[in-house]
């Protein structure tokens, strides 16, 4: 095998191993990158994988975490400058990065997030919390925008704002599944100001223990996140048409997640709740004939290239 043979094979398995992580860790988010051209999907694959991988770091971490994280980053910044890298995220990472131009500074931010987690365990208001979530999902956004592409003509900027409300929504959504888990981790991700105002005590999330005062804090926080899915909508048709659908799903996935929690009578202390798997089935297949549409449209679009002969 000649080294150019051998660094593709290198190559199109660290893309192997990062969908292997997107389906056994993001299921609803794995099941909408179905709906993306091939090479877009992996590209997602690698941007998801990476950051559990960080993410992973300082939720399950082993003796050193600090330096664990630290090591980590290091190394990721300097492969983005060599161009390659012998750990399969990393160097899948490295080539969505450099494939899509996605901009550095989105996965420094990325990291400094991830490295305050070790050290921050609440925020006193929506405000800080929306500071924290700029390096844990604002950027997350502002990655994947350049891997799904933006309409012709739209310059990506302009969809940009929406990318950043869809990964805070989908963050905000995470954070309220997930507050059993993260208070065993000793985090709270719920602005103490709006706990306070409820009466609910970072004691109280400890002890899971539910009751009306935890539910009505729950149904506003239900309301904030769904304020983010509305910023983000207008951002979808200003996506690339193929794109779209995948976007779609993933929010009708992401949003479906708060209508659990509503169904479960705001619970979330008791255990994870989640959509399930014929629910996330349905809203795959819905989208599926109108991902296929686009892609032929967008096919049938494109201008063909006259051959050698002029045939």
């Amino acid at each position: 095998m000649t080294a150019v043979a051998n660094r593709e094979a290198q190559l199109a398995a660290a893309y192997r191993h990062c969908a292997a992580i997107a389906a056994r860790h993001g299921k609803s988010y794995h099941l909408a990158t179905r709906l993306l051209t091939p090479n877009r999907r992996l590209a997602v694959h690698a941007l998801y994988a990476a950051a559990r991988t960080a993410d992973d770091l300082v939720d399950l971490p082993g003796p050193d975490p600090a330096g664990d994280l630290a090591d980590w980053s290091r190394a990721v910044l300097a492969e983005l400058d060599s161009g390659w890298s012998d750990d399969p995220v990393r160097l899948a990472l490295v080539d969505t990065f450099r494939r899509y131009d996605i901009a550095v500074e989105h996965l420094v931010d990325f990291l400094a997030a991830m490295t305050s987690d070790l050290d921050v365990d609440s925020y006193p208001d929506m405000a800080a919390l929306d500071r924290y979530m700029w390096g844990s999902a604002s950027v997350i956004g502002l990655q994947v925008l350049p891997v799904l592409g933006t309409a012709h003509g739209v310059p990506r900027g302009e969809a940009a704002p929406h990318a950043i409300a869809l990964g805070e929504a989908f963050q905000l959504t995470n954070f309220l599944r997930d507050v059993a888990e993260d208070i065993d981790r000793g985090r709270v991700y719920l602005p103490a100001d709006a706990m306070a105002a409820h009466g609910v005590t970072r004691e109280q999330l400890a002890e899971k223990r539910f009751d009306a005062n935890f539910r009505e804090l729950m149904r506003e926080m239900v309301a904030v996140v769904r304020r983010r899915y509305d910023d983000a909508a207008p951002g979808t048709p200003l996506l690339a048409p193929e794109s779209r659908d995948c976007v779609r799903a993933a929010t009708a996935l992401y949003g479906g997640i708060l209508t659990e929690i509503e169904r479960a009578d705001y619970r979330v202390l008791d255990g994870r709740v989640s959509v399930s798997k014929p629910r996330r089935l349905a809203v795959f297949a819905r989208r599926l004939t109108a991902a296929q549409l686009a892609r032929v449209r967008v096919t049938m679009a494109k201008p063909k290239s006259r051959s050698s002969t002029g045939a």
